[in-house]
C-alpha cells in the first residue's frame, strides 16, 4: 500500500507495520492533569482524540498491530533522573499529589490512557520513563518479535515524545509516518516546526501525512455528506 505523504508516498504492508499511539494519557489531555497544572490549554491536545479514534477503528479492522505508550515512573521514583525532576521547578513536580493522584506515577488515575483511546485486550502498552518510547523499554524487542519494520506514529506531544520517538526509531532502522492530525502540542508553532523537521531534506527522520490519506489506503474513509444533505 501507499499513503500520500510529505516528502513522497509512504509504502507499507499491514503485516510489517505497527500503529504506535504515544502518551494519550489523562495527565496530559484532561483538565486537572499535569499539563493543565503547568498552565497549558489541553483543548489543543484533545483535537487529536477524534482522528485517533477513527484511525484506531480502521487499523484494528485491518488486523494491524497497535501499541500504546505511557510516560511515567515507578511509585518509588527510582527511575526518575534528578535532571528530569528539576525541570518542573516552577510548577508541580512528578510524584507530587495532583487532582488525579500522584503526577506521572504508574498506577495512578492520571497516568492511565484516556477512555476514548483505551487499549483492547492483547494490545501492548509500553511504560516509559523518558520522552522516547525506546529508552529503557522493551519496545524494540516487541517490534522485532512481530517482524515490524515500519511505524505509523500518533500521539502527544508532537515536539517532545512523538519527535523523540521518531528520531530513536530512525536510528534503529524503522521507517516512520507521522500523522499530523493525530498528534498535538500545547504550542501550535512547535507542532508545525516539529513536523517540518521530520520531513525535511527528503525525509531525514520520516514522513508526515494525514489520517485521511491512510484511511484511503485502507479503503475505510467514509464519504463526505453533500452540503445540505442532513436530516430533514
Amino acid at each position: 500500500m501507499h499513503v500520500a505523504a510529505d516528502p513522497y508516498p509512504f509504502a507499507f504492508e499491514i503485516a510489517s507495520t505497527a500503529l504506535l499511539v504515544i502518551d494519550m494519557q489523562r495527565d496530559f489531555l484532561e483538565p486537572g492533569g499535569f499539563g493543565a497544572a503547568l498552565g497549558n490549554d489541553v483543548t489543543l491536545l484533545r483535537r487529536a482524540i477524534g482522528p485517533n479514534q477513527t484511525l484506531l477503528a480502521a487499523w484494528r479492522a485491518a488486523a494491524g498491530l497497535v501499541i500504546h505508550t505511557r510516560e511515567g515512573h515507578r511509585p518509588d521514583l527510582a527511575d526518575l533522573h534528578p535532571a528530569k525532576h528539576r525541570r518542573a521547578a516552577a510548577g508541580p513536580r512528578i510524584g507530587e499529589a495532583g487532582p488525579m493522584g500522584r503526577i506521572l506515577v504508574r498506577g495512578e488515575p492520571g497516568h492511565d490512557l484516556i477512555a476514548d483511546l483505551a487499549p483492547l485486550p492483547g494490545e501492548p502498552v509500553v511504560d516509559k520513563p523518558g520522552k522516547g518510547a525506546f529508552y529503557a523499554t522493551d519496545l524494540h524487542s516487541i517490534l522485532a518479535a512481530r517482524g515490524i519494520v515500519r511505524l505509523i506514529v500518533t500521539g502527544v506531544t508532537t515536539e517532545v515524545c512523538v519527535s523523540t520517538t521518531v528520531r530513536e526509531a530512525n536510528d534503529r532502522g524503522y521507517d516512520c509516518l507521522v500523522l499530523e492530525d493525530c498528534c498535538g502540542s500545547y504550542f501550535p508553532g512547535f507542532h508545525t516546526a516539529a513536523l517540518q523537521m521530520i520531513a525535511a531534506q527528503s525525509g531525514i527522520f520520516g514522513w508526515v501525512g494525514h489520517s485521511g490519506a491512510l484511511l484511503d489506503a485502507l479503503g475505510t474513509r467514509q464519504p463526505t455528506a453533500p452540503a445540505g444533505g442532513g436530516r430533514a
